[in-house]
This record gives C-alpha cells, sequence and structure tokens, in this order.
C-alpha cells in the first residue's frame, strides 16, 4: 500500500497521492453521481435497472446505468435503535471511498472511463448470457469487486504483503458466497437480496481488464 504520510513521487513530482485530483477526482464524481441518482427514488430505480426483459425489448444502456442506481431506503435495527437511510447506496459510497484509500492511483480520466465502462458492461453481460434466473438488479458492488482487483493486484505484484492479505480476503469472500450465499444480515442491511453473481463477474471482468491492457505490470496511460 501506499503510504500517504511518507514522501511518494512519480512523473509529476507530487509528494503525495491525495494531492492528485487525478486519484480522488473521478471516484468522488462517481460517489456524488450515484448519489444524485439516489434522489430519483422507485422512478429511476425502474429506468436505469438492469431488467431482463427491457434489455432483450432494446434498453442496451441499462447494461451502463444498472450499476449507478440502488434499492430505496430502509430501516435498520441496531441495539435497539432504528434506523432509515439509503443503506445500499451508502455501502456502495463507502467502497468507493475505501478504493481510494487502499489503492490511491493516479490515472488519467481516460483510463478512469475506460475501466468504469469496461466493469460496467463486463459485470452486466456476464448477468446477462451465465444469470439466466437473475431478472433486475441495481447497484455498483459487481463493478466495485473489479475496481478492487485492478487496484489491489498491482500492488501485489510489487510484494505488497497487505495488498496480498486483501486478494486473499477477497478471493475467500467469493468462495464463501458462491458456497454459502450471502449473510442474512447484508440483505436486511441494504433491504433486498444480495446478486452474488454480480461480484464474481465484476472480479471476472476486473482480471480481463488487467491482463487485455496489461495493467497488472505498468502503468496505464
Amino acid at each position: 500500500m501506499i503510504n500517504a504520510s511518507a514522501p511518494s513521487t512519480d512523473d509529476s513530482g507530487a509528494q503525495s497521492p491525495w494531492r492528485d485530483w487525478r486519484v480522488w477526482g473521478f471516484p468522488v464524481f462517481l460517489m456524488v453521481l450515484i448519489s444524485l441518482l439516489g434522489l430519483g427514488g422507485e422512478a429511476w430505480i425502474e429506468l436505469l435497472r438492469f431488467d431482463r426483459q427491457a434489455i432483450e425489448a432494446g434498453e442496451w444502456y441499462r447494461l451502463l446505468t444498472a450499476n449507478l442506481v440502488h434499492l430505496p431506503g430502509n430501516t435498520v435495527e441496531w441495539n435497539g435503535w432504528r434506523f432509515h437511510g439509503p443503506w445500499h447506496l451508502f455501502l456502495n459510497a463507502l467502497g468507493v471511498l475505501v478504493l481510494v484509500l487502499l489503492c490511491p492511483e493516479r490515472l488519467p480520466l481516460s483510463v478512469w472511463l475506460r475501466r468504469t465502462l469496461f466493469l460496467f458492461l463486463g459485470m452486466s453481460l456476464g448477468l446477462y448470457f451465465f444469470a439466466p434466473d437473475l431478472y433486475w438488479y441495481v447497484g455498483l458492488s459487481g463493478a466495485m469487486h473489479g475496481f478492487f482487483v485492478l487496484g489491489l493486484i498491482p500492488q501485489v505484484v510489487k510484494k505488497d504483503i497487505v495488498a496480498l492479505g486483501c486478494v486473499l480476503y477477497l478471493l475467500g469472500k467469493l468462495g464463501y458466497e458462491l458456497y454459502a450465499g450471502a449473510p442474512v444480515s447484508d440483505e436486511a442491511a441494504i433491504g433486498g437480496k444480495v446478486a452474488l453473481e454480480s461480484h464474481l463477474w465484476g472480479s471476472i471482468s476486473g482480471l480481463a481488464y488487467g491482463l487485455l491492457f496489461q495493467s497488472f505490470w505498468k502503468p496505464e496511460r
């Protein structure tokens, strides 16, 4: 991992990755975008979600937009307290923040866009062709698995032990989900069923991207 408190330079001469807009600019934009779309409520969810029947009718844009909308707000109980809010959206926005903290990469906007489009489409096409019983889906979590694959594996290649631990955790998480299913607490938190296939195909899409563009071994430009 990159230690934000230690001097770290690249070709731009910047001392800290957090001072470079290429690290946090697009992730912040993505967090703002999914938050704004969350204000649209059920109407926007129905318009933008992965809907198999609508896609088969020609609404292919849903393969992209499904990643940007989330389940509506629900109530979570904890120690006798009741909290109501858009927890599905909140958890995925938190995931974007964790990605930047764990994997701060100085990426041009063109690379961020290419990665995002590839992961969005790869995950959604995986669901479309290989999860025929899944009729609708919303959320960024599938693509986020791909972003973590792209952010962590280059650090593993550089022999970062913390990144290796994170990758092993990710593999264990995927294996557990495929074997035992999603924890009941996760589904209660987001207010709906977790589409575990999205995590698998998001991760596979991240692996495919890294191999195709060789981003695991050299910086992307």
